[in-house]
């Protein structure tokens, strides 16, 4: 297990917005199973918001799911990071790099993240 609270992400302000299922339905253009498949291949990542599979919006890019995420979330789950401890790790600002794995992901810094999330036990 990861090193953060096993319970249920359940603070918004991780997030500036929080994708449900049918919001991602809308904006991708794609079917609820097509959905579902993205989270099983660790494409996109959910945690329960307020008891609601929710995707944080900075998981994407644009209309489609951020292309470094897959591999760093391949790493958290390998190391036994639940779905919603993964995305609070993701969101959360990380001493280390000094911002949040998902900032540091998209400003280019994949190799260090996935360090970091490789390093974490």
């Amino acid at each position: 297990m990861g090193p953060v609270s096993a319970a249920p992400t359940d603070d918004t302000t991780l997030s500036e917005r929080w994708l449900t299922v049918p919001d991602l339905v809308d904006l991708l253009g794609v079917s609820p199973g097509r959905i579902h498949r993205l989270f099983e291949q660790k494409t996109l990542l959910a945690a329960r918001v307020d008891g609601v599979l929710r995707v944080p919006v900075e998981f994407l890019d644009g209309t489609e799911p951020l292309p470094e995420l897959r591999g760093t979330l391949i790493v958290l789950g390998d190391n036994g990071f639940t779905d919603d401890e993964a995305v609070r790790w993701m969101l959360s600002v990380d001493d280390a790099m000094g911002t949040s794995p998902i900032a540091a992901l998209r400003a280019g810094r994949k190799a260090e993240v996935r360090r970091i999330a490789q390093s974490l036990l």
